[in-house]
């Protein structure tokens, strides 16, 4: 870990650990070995305690195409009045496009935001907080299965619809089971003509749990 001397007057622009992992929705030891490894730099108080610069976040943040931590939290109004926000976790560009170009057409009161990656997406998830999580099971980094057992550990991820995308036909799923066990399935040749209506569900089911 870099050693970096700080005044007093700038130590409120800094994080510690666990702030970090809950603006990340990432575990303690998850940001401690982002740090280890330099992706994030931090310095220690003169009581031995971790503080990572917001300056270092911001950039980690913008070099993935999310949110700074300098703007500031939404008003409560406009969070009750925001789109539903929908995830998708996919790594080929093709699917990207083919998913946006569905909901763009079919679903216009849906918010589409797109992660490359299963640790992008897990950045973007715990930012986000999605109410559909699309994701696809191979993904670089982290695959889809490990990601969401991951998620299902954190309490936010109980009010969240989720719908596994995959190349994989029904046998090469097998390895994948443990996640994919009374999930919703699409096989991605079928994407363009199972999306939709499973979208349609899930959006549904949110709607008659906000009006519970």
């Amino acid at each position: 870990m870099t050693a970096i001397a700080r005044p007093p007057e700038e130590l409120q622009e800094d994080f510690s650990t666990r702030e970090v992992a809950q603006r990340l929705g990432m575990a303690v030891r998850s940001v401690q070995l982002m740090v280890d490894r330099g992706e994030l730099q931090a310095w220690r108080t003169p009581g031995g305690h971790r503080r990572i610069l917001r300056s270092s976040l911001d950039a980690w943040l913008t070099g993935r195409g999310l949110a700074p931590t300098k703007g500031g939290d939404a008003p409560a109004a406009a969070e009750a009045a925001r789109k539903l926000r929908v995830l998708l976790i996919e790594d080929s560009v093709h699917y990207q496009n083919l998913v946006a170009l569905l909901v763009s057409q079919q679903f216009p009161e849906l918010e589409l935001h797109t992660a490359n990656d299963g640790i992008g997406g897990l950045v973007m998830y715990g930012q986000l907080q999605p109410d559909v999580l699309l994701v696809d099971i191979l993904l670089p980094g982290i695959d889809g299965a490990a990601l969401v057992t991951s998620l299902r550990s954190q309490p936010l991820f109980a009010h969240c619809e989720l719908i596994f995308i995959t190349a994989l036909d029904e046998d090469q799923r097998q390895p994948y089971a443990f996640a994919l066990a009374d999930l919703p399935v699409i096989h991605k040749p079928r994407l363009v003509a199972d999306l939709p209506p499973m979208l349609t569900a899930a959006i549904q089911r949110l709607s008659a749990t906000t009006t519970a």
